[in-house]
């Protein structure tokens, strides 16, 4: 009697939990990101990064929907099961495509050399015409911005955004929105509105029309909080080949040689030689250092830009124009050498977003001694794989003699390696297909929700679920 009872209760709508694991069928890896819906209701979830679920059900006759993009769709009748485990099948018909497509910009440039996009592209236009694709993800709000916006409402796509830069600090590079001390008062309030009020506004509004917002690092998440986004965000920093993390130690043997001389350290820093990058800084920091512990060290200065004169002529006006070496550009696959053949990275930029120069570094187990600033508070555990100081030259000079130190280094070397392991691109591309699976089937389910069924995408529609995934990606070429 106890027992009938009890199956009543369930039969006619107590709720109840059922767990899992989803797993390829091909391979027996767990699936994360796979969406696992209640037939015929809104109730539902994803796959964790174990391939786990938990959903709550309230009748035994309840059917359980799993569906992942480039695999065939599972039903599940639930019954009296607590706990399954589900194999999916590859969908064969099914073709998973990443497009991205390079579009032309203006003639002009900006002072620094970076271009201006186009602000209608005609390829990406032809594109969408041409081809069918489930979600769009777009790198610059500005400029193309507006064209991912009315291409996400024509096809009703999903629209992805990441937010890499912080445009309010690069103000100085667009003629006529320089300011100096020469500049007329009114000038000087206008940038200043744009740059604290204006900027600000228009990223949140951006941002708020978006489906997703990734964030390069917790630091810019929190920004864009502050400006008033509402919209469902991630952070996900830029992900590290695995070549990063493959070193060759006589590449590194002879830079050392060459740089390090009969030096007792050998330092490095690596970025444009840029206003935005806190030179000036790290120079007065050098001498500080020379000040506090003698000159039995040297500095590699890796980058180029336009600051480069004006910053030799200031290294020799303080005393240190033999401590460093401006080393200028070097191949992309060959700056690892230089970090590695380093004792430790030296940094002070404060306009970074995520500090990817930073996770370059400790793979290559260089310790990282830097300013507290966004993207540098996310990477750099202080006193654990580096340190971070505030803005003042004797201090962050205190915290470079210390992490020189051979016992510190080496705890810190350990340390840097394993905090790179989380920025390896194989493992953060599984986790940015779980995001885009998140976004394609949460469309799918609000379209369920508005009670609209699927779409023709040759009506000037998406279509819904079970499609291929083409991801439109917005970049441009110079």
């Amino acid at each position: 009697m106890m027992l009938a009872q009890l199956f009543a209760l369930d039969a006619y709508g107590q709720q109840r939990i059922v767990t899992g694991r989803v797993l390829d069928n091909a391979t027996d890896e767990n699936m994360i990101g796979v969406s696992v819906q209640v037939k015929g209701t809104a109730t539902g979830g994803i796959t964790d990064m174990d391939g786990k679920f938990q959903v709550n059900v309230s009748s035994a006759d309840a059917v359980l929907v799993f569906s992942y993009i480039g695999y065939q769709t599972e039903e599940v009748k639930v019954g009296q099961q607590s706990d399954l485990t589900i194999r999916m099948k590859e969908d064969g018909e099914l073709l998973e495509e990443v497009v991205v497509i390079g579009y032309g910009t203006q003639k002009r440039k900006m002072d620094n050399g970076m271009v201006y996009p186009s602000f209608y592209p005609s390829e990406i236009m032809e594109a969408f015409e041409r081809d069918e694709f489930d979600c769009i993800h777009v790198h610059h709000p500005m400029f193309v911005g507006p064209c991912a916006l009315y291409l996400k409402r024509k096809y009703r796509l999903p629209l992805i955004y990441t937010y890499h830069t912080r445009y309010e600090d690069y103000l100085h590079y667009i003629p006529g929105l320089r300011v100096d001390e020469k500049s007329f008062v009114l000038k000087k309030k206008a940038i200043g509105l744009i740059r604290t009020k204006i900027i600000p506004t228009y990223m949140s509004w951006f941002a708020n029309q978006c489906d997703l917002v990734l964030a390069p690092s917790a630091g810019m998440q929190k920004i864009l909080w502050e400006y008033g986004m509402r919209s469902r965000s991630a952070v996900f920093p830029t992900g590290l080949e695995k070549s990063f993390f493959a070193m060759d130690e006589q590449k590194a043997k002879e830079i050392r040689k060459t740089y390090k001389g009969d030096k007792k350290h050998l330092f490095v820093t690596v970025s444009r030689l840029e206003k935005e990058k806190n030179y000036e800084f790290i120079l007065r920091g050098i001498a500080k250092i020379k000040e506090e512990a003698g000159d039995d060290f040297h500095v590699m200065i890796l980058g180029d830009g336009s600051q480069k004169g004006e910053l030799k002529t200031k290294a020799a006006l303080l005393g240190i124009g033999n401590l460093v070496t401006f080393v200028g550009n070097v191949k992309n696959e060959d700056v690892k050498h230089y970090v590695h053949a380093a004792d430790l990275f030296l940094f002070a930029s404060k306009s970074e977003t995520q500090g990817i120069v930073l996770a370059e570094a400790m793979a290559a187990g260089t310790p990282v001694v830097a300013v507290h600033a966004v993207g540098s508070d996310d990477i750099v555990k202080d006193g654990v794989n580096g340190f971070l100081t505030e803005e003042e030259e004797s201090r962050w000079a205190e915290k470079v003699i210390e992490a020189a130190q051979p016992e510190n280094r080496f705890k810190m070397k350990k340390a840097a390696l394993k905090e790179a392991q989380n920025y390896r691109s194989d493992t953060l591309a599984l986790y940015e297909e779980m995001l885009y699976n998140q976004c394609i089937c949460g469309k799918a389910m609000d379209r369920q929700k508005d009670g609209k069924g699927e779409y023709s995408y040759e009506n000037g529609e998406a279509h819904g679920e079970g499609a291929a995934m083409a991801v439109h990606k917005i970049s441009h070429i110079a």
